[in-house]
């Protein structure tokens, strides 16, 4: 169990300790890498390494884990997003890769469909490209898609999501008319890693594919791009020790390549099912501990489409309470020890425990029921 007392290093500091049953977000802090993941780091940390020799190695042992042809490790997925939007500019043109962020005379645009418009599109516009949208908020059509791409097209980008929408072109689809055109294809499956199946198919489906490693349990700075060899070498030349360093600032310790793919061993070697009957138990004993309490309606352990496989649902009594879900939210963020939940509407408070160390759970369950027990 974490200490969140006075003489926890961030307390020492002034900062305040948070219980983050909220999930891998990284305003929250990202991620909680395993015991056997801070090991493997602190032994990196014992000895010095040829960081070109690093990243090429972890980059071979990550791409046969996920089924690509080659993979580079990154500084999370945004820094992963970038860089593959600079590879696709140049290729592996070394004056074409100098020129960045000056495209005069490159392909300078990046066409991505108007309903896969999200918070860290941004990211392939660093570069100095530009992004064209196909489509409108309705979605998108082939046709649509066939009409945006244009001479300046250095790339078409995808915005992978397990449920897909069916008012968008597919990333299969998408893939055969950007490649039919010459272009390259970017796909952001940041956390889109469980079903393993899920995540190699998605490793596997365009010519660069971007991950968050913090989803896997590597610390929360790390990611990668895997894909095409060709095209993965473009992106280490990009990289922080590459001949022209567009991604300097994009810089990773050896001590998180290291955890990065320890993290990615682990959860490709994981027994799945196994994982969520945890998470099965330690739901219970939030579930028990609220159990007729008066605030609370009801309790459910729900499935949810993403890596977590599993989430509690707890549905207050409101009228009973005189509370709403984002009162009780602030109220328990802002006791001691701070806990962080999540809420669903104005009654329900959402519970994850893969971010939990060891008994927090305990903690949480005992919060909730002073604060729900009226």
């Amino acid at each position: 169990m974490a200490n969140t007392g006075d003489d926890n290093v961030y307390t020492r500091l002034g900062a305040r300790p948070v219980i983050n049953a909220g999930g891998n977000t990284t305003v929250w802090g990202g991620s909680t890498p395993s015991p056997e993941v801070m090991r493997a780091m602190e032994e990196a940390g014992n000895s010095f390494v040829e960081m070109e020799e690093l990243l090429a190695t972890a980059g071979a042992r990550i791409a046969d884990f996920v089924g690509a042809e080659a993979a580079y490790p990154t500084a999370g997925a945004y820094a992963a997003l970038v860089l593959s939007t600079a590879a696709c500019i140049t290729g592996n043109d070394p004056e074409k890769a100098a020129q960045i962020p000056d495209l005069i005379g490159l392909k300078s645009e990046v066409v991505l469909q108007q309903r896969h418009r999200y918070g860290y599109d941004r990211a392939y516009t660093i570069p100095g490209s530009k992004l064209v949208l196909a489509g409108d908020e309705e979605g998108t059509t082939a046709d649509q898609l066939i009409g945006a791409i244009g001479p300046d097209t250095a790339a078409v980008a995808y915005l992978v999501r397990a449920d897909e929408d069916e008012s968008t072109v597919s990333l299969e689809e998408t893939v055969e008319i950007a490649h039919a055109r010459g272009v390259p294809v970017i796909a952001d499956a940041a956390a889109q890693i469980y079903p393993l199946d899920f995540l190699r198919r998605n490793a596997q489906s365009s010519d660069l594919v971007c991950f968050g490693g913090k989803y896997m349990g590597a610390p929360h700075s790390t990611g990668f791009v895997c894909g095409k060899k060709d095209m993965i070498e473009a992106v280490t030349a990009h990289g922080f020790i590459g001949p022209t360093p567009f991604g300097r600032a994009m810089k990773m310790d050896r001590q998180e390549i290291i955890g990065l793919a320890t993290a990615i061993e682990i959860w490709v070697n994981t027994d799945h099912e196994e994982r969520l009957v945890r998470y099965g138990a330690r739901f219970s004993a939030i579930e028990s501990a609220v159990q007729g309490v008066s605030g609370v309606r009801q309790t459910k352990v729900v499935p949810t489409n993403n890596f977590v496989g599993l989430m509690l649902h707890v549905v207050l009594n409101t009228e009973t309470l005189g509370k709403s879900a984002e009162e009780v939210y602030d109220e328990v963020l802002n006791g001691s020890p701070r806990i962080r939940l999540a809420t669903e509407g104005d009654d329900t408070l959402t519970v994850n425990v893969h971010t939990l160390n060891e008994g927090e759970e305990h903690i949480i369950a005992d919060r909730l029921r002073d604060v729900l027990d009226v």
